[in-house]
C-alpha cells in the first residue's frame, strides 16, 4: 500500500510540474487604424514694402535692388508647380504732365538667381543675368521666377533689380511708382 501511495504522490507531483512546464497560451490581440491629415498652407509671396533705388541725372541709368522676394509653397502638391509674375505702374512725381513720368516700359526687371531654395522640382529665374533684363509693363505681367514640378512644400528667395532708364526730359523731383509681385 505504501508503494502505491508513494506512486501515486509521484505521479501528481510529475503532472504538477508538467503543467508549470507547458507553454503558455497567447494573448488575444487586436488592431488598431489610425489615420491622420496631411494639410495645405497655399501658396505665398512676399516682397519688401517699401525701396529706394538712390538717385540720377535726367538722360541716365539708375540701378538698384528692391529687396527680397519669396515665394513659399506650402500646398503639399502632387505637382508643386507655380509662377510668379511682376507688373509696375508708372513713376510719377505726382505733377501729371508727360515731363513728371517715368513710363513702367523705361524700367527694367532682373530677377537674378534664386538662394534659398528649399524642395523638389526645378527653380527657374525669369532673368538670370542682367543681359537678360526685361521692361516692365502696366498691363502683361513680366515672369519673374517659376518653380516645375516637384512634389510637396518648396520655396525660394530672390533678390530683383531695377533697371530705370531715367528720360533726358525728365524733371527734378521724388518719382514713386508700385511693383506689384503675384503668384499662381
Amino acid at each position: 500500500m505504501r508503494h502505491t501511495r508513494t506512486a501515486a504522490v509521484a505521479v501528481a507531483a510529475c503532472a504538477a510540474i508538467g503543467l508549470l512546464a507547458a507553454p503558455a497560451a497567447a494573448a488575444p490581440t487586436d488592431t488598431t487604424v489610425v489615420t491622420l491629415n496631411v494639410v495645405g498652407a497655399g501658396l505665398d509671396i512676399e516682397a519688401p514694402e517699401s525701396a529706394f533705388l538712390g538717385s540720377g541725372l535726367p538722360g541716365t541709368t539708375l540701378t538698384g535692388s528692391i529687396g527680397t522676394v519669396r515665394v513659399t509653397d506650402q500646398r503639399g502638391s502632387a505637382d508643386a508647380s507655380w509662377t510668379a509674375s511682376v507688373t509696375s505702374t508708372h513713376f510719377e512725381t505726382g505733377g501729371g504732365s508727360p515731363t513728371e513720368r517715368i513710363l513702367a516700359e523705361q524700367i527694367d526687371y532682373w530677377s537674378g538667381p534664386g538662394a534659398e531654395q528649399l524642395g523638389t522640382g526645378t527653380f527657374i529665374p525669369g532673368q538670370p543675368t542682367a543681359a537678360d533684363a526685361e521692361p516692365l509693363s502696366t498691363v502683361t505681367p513680366l515672369v519673374a521666377f517659376q518653380h516645375v514640378g516637384g512634389t510637396g512644400v518648396n520655396s525660394v528667395a530672390w533678390s530683383p533689380t531695377l533697371i530705370v532708364h531715367i528720360p533726358a526730359s525728365a524733371v527734378v523731383g521724388t518719382y514713386t511708382g508700385t511693383v506689384t509681385h503675384s503668384v499662381a
